[in-house]
């Protein structure tokens, strides 16, 4: 053995030796992919507490008196091989993974705070989250961001995990807050967390905190986008003057109520995952503009399309050119085709009486706003074409666009036997919306006109709920119910310049079609 050998030799032991006298052994090493940091603690040490630092003080565990009870390895590991992460958030740190060796040592009784630095500074809402295999979800744990030092605080209660910072891009969680004098007490309003929801705010000027509990929806974030919270006075005037009148503030979430859809800040209570869940039988999502699919299931499958229908029926009315401010008389037989399928009162249907007079774009609106079935048979008999040929029609124009799986039997949507699938509909809805009164007309939240001859108002409201939201640049839309068919949707909005399609088939609720084509309208943009 040389010199040199032997002095290596010593200086590795003479470390070891060191490491010991601290309370225990540590090392740091890097394999291919991830990077592992060991700690041994002894009785001693764990007797007085220790916080585990790794990576540069990245991650931080601390371990105060009592978490441990025997001595046990602190495994860490930098995890830099590819995982699947939520689609809704954004990863704004390294993922980690923890573990004592052994398991014994640790009550999990007894929770501990970890400390995770993160890199990516934003004023999104943040939290730690850990893997659950059970679900196969990111579920997340109760989190303090400190937003200045550029770190999260959470407790943990578990003697292994994989942990992340994930930040969510529709949640504010730095910003300002003003005040309102509603019912005086310790209360807020929130555009982001659900009435019942409980919120720590601090006012980040002087560190004072007030914890307030959610009960009214507020402030609108298309006037004040920085705005994260409002404060009934009462609350305001516990961390600032009334006379400051907005200040800035900082939130910490003590408790999340659900929404209405059972989801904890837009994801499943069993945590989130990389893909949204969709119940509906069929959707797509399709970039307009390259006709890329972004997200799909069962999307060949053939299924009733319900009033999705009526978007055809317009734009073939709309090639024959007609003019909008034509006065046609309304006959009583046009609805009659519609009790073909269903009782009267089944029927979405502008009230008119035989021989009532309006124009043309009186009908086109009703038909796409209000999803009126009689006056869909209005536009087929007033259009110049025989009812069979109008029909026909429809069925040879989807053709020709490339919607091979999609026949039409009737112009309104009421008959079951009218199917496609979410994939042929895409192709159809792209087609159709070429045409810029269809956009119009089924984006209009609110349509109203009167009679010619009986001048009696009439007032339609979208069927679309989304487009009261006004969270995203909605440029298409149709909704369509059947028993047969369920609860259909078609959305087109725009972002950036980009254009989203998402069609979803059969939901089992109006509710849930709206909310899962909401998150496959964010998967898209997300994707894009």
């Amino acid at each position: 053995m040389n010199k040199q050998s032997q002095i290596r030799k010593i200086l590795i032991l003479l470390f070891i030796l060191l490491s010991f006298t601290v309370g225990g052994f540590v090392f740091a090493q890097e394999d291919s992919v991830n990077r592992e940091y060991f700690i041994n603690l002894d009785k001693a040490t764990i007797a007085k507490g220790y916080t585990v630092a790794a990576f540069e003080d990245i991650l931080k565990l601390s371990l105060a008196p009592g978490i441990l009870s025997e001595d046990t390895g602190v495994d860490v590991w930098e995890i830099n091989e590819s995982v699947d992460m939520p689609w809704n958030l954004d990863r704004v740190s390294k993922i980690y993974q923890f573990e004592f060796r052994n398991k014994q040592a640790y009550d999990n009784q007894k929770p501990f705070y970890i400390q995770f630095a993160y890199n990516e500074s934003s004023d999104d809402y943040k939290q730690v989250f850990f893997y659950d295999k059970n679900y196969s979800a990111w579920r997340p744990l109760p989190t303090r961001d400190y937003p200045k030092e550029k770190f999260v605080r959470s407790l943990i209660h578990l003697p292994f995990a994989r942990i992340v910072v994930l930040s969510n891009p529709d949640v504010l969680a730095i910003g300002k807050a003003s005040w309102y004098a509603y019912r005086g007490g310790n209360f807020a309003a929130s555009p982001d967390f659900p009435k019942g929801s409980k919120l720590r705010v601090y006012n980040t000027d002087n560190n004072k905190f007030v914890d307030v509990e959610i009960n009214d929806f507020g402030p609108d974030r298309n006037l004040h986008p920085d705005r994260v919270v409002d404060l009934d006075k009462v609350a305001f005037k516990k961390i600032a003057s009334l006379g400051a009148g907005i200040i800035n503030v900082s939130i910490e979430a003590l408790e999340i109520k659900p929404d209405e859809k059972g989801r904890i800040l837009g994801s499943p209570e069993t945590g989130a995952v990389w893909e949204p869940a969709i119940t509906a039988k069929s959707a797509i999502v399709m970039d307009e503009d390259t006709s890329e699919v972004l997200w799909k299931k069962n999307a060949s499958s053939t299924l009733p399309l319900a009033s999705l229908t009526k978007l055809v029926a317009v734009k073939v009315f709309l090639d024959t050119r007609p003019s909008l401010d034509e006065v046609v008389a309304y006959s009583i037989k046009d609805e009659e085709y519609n009790y073909e399928y269903c009782n009267k009162w089944e029927s979405a249907r502008v009230t008119l009486n035989d021989g009532d007079t309006l124009t043309i774009e009186d009908l086109l609106y009703s038909a796409l706003v209000g999803s009126a079935n009689n006056a869909v048979e209005t536009l087929a008999r007033v259009s110049g074409l025989d009812r069979d040929d109008f029909i026909q029609k429809m069925n040879e124009e989807v053709k020709n666009w490339g919607a091979v799986s999609t026949k039409f039997i009737e112009p309104t949507g009421l008959s079951p036997e009218n199917v496609s699938s979410a994939q042929d509909y895409a192709i159809i809805t792209r087609e159709v919306f070429t045409h810029p009164i269809i956009q119009k007309a089924s984006t209009m939240e609110k349509y109203k006109f009167t009679t010619i001859n009986t001048k009696k108002a009439h007032r339609i409201k979208n069927t679309n709920q989304i487009i009261f939201t006004n969270r995203y640049n909605v440029i298409g839309s149709k909704t369509g119910y059947l028993d047969e068919a369920g609860y259909c949707l078609m959305l087109r909005a725009e972002n950036a310049g980009r254009k989203i399609i998402v069609v979803t088939f059969g939901a089992g609720s109006r509710d849930t079609s709206f909310a899962e084509t909401e998150d496959l309208l964010r998967y898209g943009f997300r994707n894009l």
